[in-house]
């Protein structure tokens, strides 16, 4: 698959390759029935691309296949790039976490917080304390994109390090661009160009909570500098060290208040995701009950997804990173994820 390839014979990592086989005639189905238009998966283990595979069409309409080099928009998996981006100047001083975001935005001084009411007659009191720092990267600010409708409220240096050259905040060769898709009243695929265009031109401005455009290859690369391995410490990856292992380490873990996971402090948005046994770290979700959410997974597993059905996780007990890519929005138009996550598994042998 040109520049991105497997590196290591599965077996000799612990993955049973006739069992790797099963994700992908899986997932083929929902491209042989129309669900999907393509996909790209791939498995890594102990810091190894020991998986890689596509599947259908990066463009139906033109009959362009998925390739290595496919460029996807990877919408909220942006989250976590700009969340170790941020933690880098964490590391050099540039704020304390409890800083006031006032501090930075004059116009977050005095907030005020939803009380009760309705969109065109809200109740708000003062808030309690200051919007911080901490409270972005832990999404407890309570600000939304506003799109999701259920509440009155909703009426730079990481890159370059890790090599991610094909990365950026919109397409640069909209030939490689992957066509966004949405689901259509008989279920199979049907173009979304009005919300696809966006990505093949600069935008107004840059949004750090889903504006990037990736590839598989340069994604692989930021999931390996967040695994943490005994020769090679979270932060780092090929000698480049974004974030020291202990800051690295501390946003691995469950942040929220009281120690709860998502589905008690949020609400459950994305039924394809379980919410029950996962907290949230600083900018990634962190399982903290691996029973609880019916899935199989790891303790201290981070994971995240894009509003197109891209995903990725990362189990550091395992030393374990799975990334899956694909351009159909919304994510919880089917149960990918946990299907995904099913079949990584059942392919381990140790």
């Amino acid at each position: 698959m040109g520049g991105l390839q497997a590196e290591v014979d599965p077996a000799e990592v612990g993955l049973d390759p006739h069992r790797l086989q099963r994700i992908d005639r899986h997932f083929a189905r929902y491209v042989d029935d129309g669900r999907l238009p393509g996909w790209l998966i791939t498995v890594s283990r102990h810091g190894r691309l020991a998986h890689v595979s596509c599947y259908g069409s990066r463009d139906l309409e033109a009959s362009l296949p998925v390739e290595p080099d496919t460029l996807w928009r990877i919408y909220s998996m942006t989250k976590p790039v700009t969340s170790v981006a941020t933690m880098m100047l964490y590391e050099e001083g540039a704020f304390e976490l409890t800083d006031p975001v006032s501090t930075f935005i004059p116009s977050f001084a005095d907030v005020r917080v939803y009380a009760g009411g309705s969109d065109l007659r809200q109740v708000t009191v003062p808030a309690t304390e200051p919007v911080r720092i901490w409270h972005l990267l832990t999404h407890t600010s309570g600000l939304t994109y506003g799109f999701h409708r259920v509440h009155p409220v909703d009426a730079t240096r990481v890159l370059g390090p890790l090599g991610m050259t094909d990365t950026a905040f919109y397409a640069g060769d909209t030939a490689r661009l992957a066509a966004l898709y949405t689901p259509g009243k008989d279920g199979k695929a049907a173009r979304l160009d009005a919300l696809g265009d966006a990505a093949r031109k600069p935008p107004a401005m840059l949004l750090g909570g889903a504006g990037l455009v990736a590839t598989a290859a340069d994604y692989h690369r930021f999931t390996q500098m967040l695994l943490d391995r005994a020769d090679s410490p979270a932060g780092e990856l090929d000698g480049a060290r974004l974030l020291g292992p202990r800051t690295a380490r501390y946003m691995m873990r469950n942040h929220l208040p009281g120690g709860v996971d998502l589905e008690t402090f949020g609400r459950p948005l994305y039924p394809e995701f379980p919410f029950r046994g996962i907290g949230f770290g600083l900018g990634l979700a962190v399982v903290i009950d691996p029973a609880a959410g019916r899935v199989s997974c790891s303790d201290g597993e981070l994971a995240w997804g894009g509003a197109a059905s891209t995903s990725f996780w990362v189990d550091q007990d395992a030393e374990l990173t799975v990334s899956f890519f694909t351009q159909l929005l919304p994510s919880s138009a089917h149960r990918l994820r946990p299907q995904l996550r099913q079949l990584v598994y059942q392919a381990l042998t140790d």
